[in-house]
């Protein structure tokens, strides 16, 4: 029997399962002495490990960071990683996040393409392994992660206690592989010179803000150069006095912050109808002066690109702490630079009489060869199955787990011309390609078994 018929075997076992992991909100919440991210991603976890004890693998929870599944012998480790925590799910689903629908041949909640989908698509793909009798001369192990998307220490924790991997894959980027990933660097924008006396925006630093809430004092604006603004710039907004203060509600459209330009930020048109519409604040002009409504880093002097691709650049949250007003900013650069030069250029834009802008984290870019034994042996494993022949690894803004263990690059889950709303309301997945990773993993798998 052909890979192909084993995972359609596996059909209704795959979305069993795939709606057991969505039903839990993994995102991160306040860790717990047993929960480091939380009792939310502990719960699914542990959930994903008696799913693979079910399917009849061993399997380790790594003190609620991380845990793995595994089949197979040998000194070798290939790796499969996942994560199991979510972004928060925002505004505007039209069914419950946590209870996977299933509409038009897709499935609709959070986490069914990122990452749950490819965590479940992996585990199936281990059990055609077992089911075909496959010799698995190396140990072939699915780590599953609960904080991916806010710092990765799970993945930390597994290498603490585990060690490095000697090759594999996360399944959390696009096919036919992402042999590039940029350099990251994070910070905090900061002022106490602002007259805004309340905002708020955003669910993530690396999600484009698709709604800010800002209140100053009536009068302090132009309400007709306000609307024109909004108008002009087709902003869907609200405004509302109460008593001495204005609260302006500003929608916006949500984009991973890889991508801002696929997203509208609410924070930047609110502060820049701000500034238009005359109101004279400090920190609103230091904000329009170093970031406006620009996402390429060209406000800070780091408008830069290389043969791969261009640097990115997105605030994602803002918020007044106390008197200071606070917003992060997700940069990320091309692979063919290092942290130190990306900010040797921000350094005279960092600081001014109105703010100051910090750097909180940085990390240097992942880059392989598209002619290197890891890569060229997913890619036949992609072509093999889709017969693409065309389509070639690439590179991206977005950082996976790749980035902190050796010898691995994202391969799938999502395929070219896909939009699966990641990061956005009504997240979805077609079945059809979730049922084509599993072939494609498992092929992938039984190449890296190759010696």
């Amino acid at each position: 029997m052909e890979v192909k018929q084993y995972v359609e075997n596996y059909r209704q076992q795959l979305l069993d399962y795939l709606a057991t992991l969505v039903s839990f909100n993994s995102v991160e919440g306040k860790p717990e002495a047993d929960a480091p991210f939380g009792q939310g991603p502990k719960a699914c976890l542990h959930a994903a490990l008696n799913i693979c004890d079910e399917l009849g693998f061993e399997t380790k929870n790594l003190d609620n960071y991380c845990g793995y599944a595994q089949i197979g012998q040998g000194e070798q480790v290939i790796g499969i990683l996942g994560h199991l925590d979510i972004v928060p799910c925002g505004e505007g689903w039209i069914s419950d996040p946590f209870k996977m629908d299933i509409r038009d041949g897709k499935v609709y909640g959070r986490g069914v393409s990122d990452d749950k989908g490819a965590v479940v698509a992996s585990m199936i793909a281990l059990k055609i392994l077992k089911d075909m009798g496959i010799e698995l001369n190396k140990r072939v192990r699915l780590i599953m992660g609960c904080n991916e998307e806010s710092g990765s220490k799970c993945l930390a924790h597994y290498v603490e206690c585990e060690g490095h991997i000697d090759m594999g894959f996360t399944p959390d980027g696009e096919f036919p592989g992402v042999h590039g990933e940029k350099g990251m660097i994070s910070a905090l924008m900061k002022s106490k010179q602002t007259k805004i006396i309340d905002i708020k925006g955003g669910v993530a630093s690396n999600v484009v803000c698709n709604r800010c809430v800002v209140k100053v004092e009536k009068n302090s604006f132009s309400k007709r150069l306000l609307e024109d603004y909004f108008n002009n710039n087709d902003i869907e907004y609200t405004s509302t006095e109460d008593n001495d203060t204005v609260t302006i509600d500003v929608k916006g459209v949500s984009a991973h912050a890889s991508t801002p330009q696929l997203g509208i930020n609410a924070i930047s048109h609110a502060l820049c109808a701000l500034k238009a519409a005359g109101f004279n604040d400090p920190f609103v002009d230091f904000y329009c002066s170093h970031i406006g409504l620009e996402n390429d880093g060209k406000m800070l002097g780091v408008a830069l690109s290389d043969d791969y691709g261009s640097l990115t650049l997105n605030n994602g949250v803002i918020y007044k702490d106390g008197d200071t007003v606070c917003a992060t900013i997700d940069i990320r650069f091309p692979v063919t630079m290092i942290t130190k030069q990306i900010i040797g250029l921000m350094e005279e834009n960092l600081e001014d009489e109105n703010g100051i802008i910090e750097i909180t984290g940085r990390h240097e870019p992942l880059f392989y060869p598209i002619d290197s034994p890891l890569v060229s042996k997913l890619l036949s494993a992609y072509q093999e199955v889709t017969n693409d022949h065309e389509t070639m690894p690439m590179t991206m803004g977005g950082g996976t787990y790749a980035k902190g263990i050796h010898n691995c690059i994202a391969f799938g889950c999502a395929f070219l011309g896909e939009d699966n709303h990641i990061h956005d309301a009504n997240e979805s997945c077609a079945i059809d390609s979730l049922l084509k990773q599993v072939e494609i993993y498992t092929i992938a798998i039984m190449k890296l078994l190759e010696n």
